[in-house]
């Protein structure tokens, strides 16, 4: 699964920064994907995790460090230019009312055309096969208000396959889904990479994305804890200092992917818990306090 380590980089993120109002979401981050790598971004809610993805596609400008795409500056490329080679997908489908699903999907196809030129028959065959890889042929002539939040979603990943991109960024791909269509989806996800494309993912579900991704990146307050192969990012240490949790991690014997079982909070109103959730006595019997 893991890609080759003398790959080129498609995405080279050195010392990003990002603030809002004074409050700072990204802080001097270095990321990097090469081409062919699956990375997913984990870490707690308003880590940081979104808006590096959107920073990464251009969405938000960064106000310090740079973002390369493929060997291109990202702050010197034209939209049409990056759109072309990367493609978006939002935690939250937008609410896109009168288009049917099909006529969305095509929309990817516009970083392709020239100027004034319309969709052909080549254009309709990609949207159709993005459609079918998405398993969502079936919402073609559906409105998306007519869809649910999950179905939306896949339109809109289909949308993105049409661009025929060479790098994806995928926002909490899987939030809205069935566990069905959580396995197809990252499963789809991991053969396009598999066959040279480029993914980063911002993934909650830590099973998940041990098992898909060949690198993950711990973001907590917008700087980068750890990074590297799953096995070395995902210990109970690490996770108990990200997540607030105690946990045991293990490898599934039926899929041999690295697993990860939440235990307990590690301190609930002050007290620390033990390793079985029960809270840790002091020598009176009494729950006692951490002292961390």
């Amino acid at each position: 699964m893991t890609s080759n380590g003398n790959s080129p980089e498609s995405v080279d993120a050195r010392a990003v920064s990002f603030s809002v109002e004074a409050k700072t979401l990204l802080d001097a981050v270095d990321m990097r994907a090469q081409r062919g790598q699956f990375v997913g971004l984990i870490g707690p809610n308003g880590a940081g995790k979104s808006t590096l993805l959107r920073t990464l596609s251009g969405v938000l400008r960064h106000q310090e460090g740079a973002v390369w795409l493929e060997g291109a500056d990202l702050s010197s490329m034209a939209a049409r230019d990056v759109a072309a080679m990367l493609a978006l997908v939002p935690q939250i489908a937008p609410y896109t009312q009168g288009f049917t699903a099909f006529e969305l999907v095509l929309m990817g196809r516009y970083p392709h055309l020239g100027r004034f030129e319309v969709e052909g028959q080549a254009d309709d065959r990609i949207a159709e096969k993005a459609m079918r890889l998405t398993e969502t042929e079936e919402f073609a002539t559906r409105t998306l208000e007519t869809l649910s939040g999950g179905e939306r979603q896949r339109v809109f990943l289909a949308r993105a396959l049409a661009q025929q991109p060479r790098i994806l960024l995928l926002d909490e791909p899987t939030s809205n889904l069935d566990i069905l269509h959580q396995l197809t989806i990252l499963g789809l996800v991991r053969q396009l990479v598999d066959d040279g494309l480029t993914a980063i993912a911002a993934i909650h579900d830590l099973n998940l994305a041990a098992r898909y991704c060949d690198r993950l990146v711990l973001i907590s307050n917008g700087a980068v804890v750890t990074e590297g192969p799953p096995e070395d990012v995902l210990t109970p240490e690490t996770i108990e200092s990200a997540f607030g949790v105690r946990s045991a991690v293990y490898r599934d014997p039926a899929t041999d992917a690295l697993a990860i079982s939440l235990i307990s909070p590690a301190q609930v109103n002050g007290v620390s818990f033990g390793s079985n959730g029960s809270a840790a006595a002091g020598s009176n019997g009494v729950p006692s306090a951490s002292r961390s």
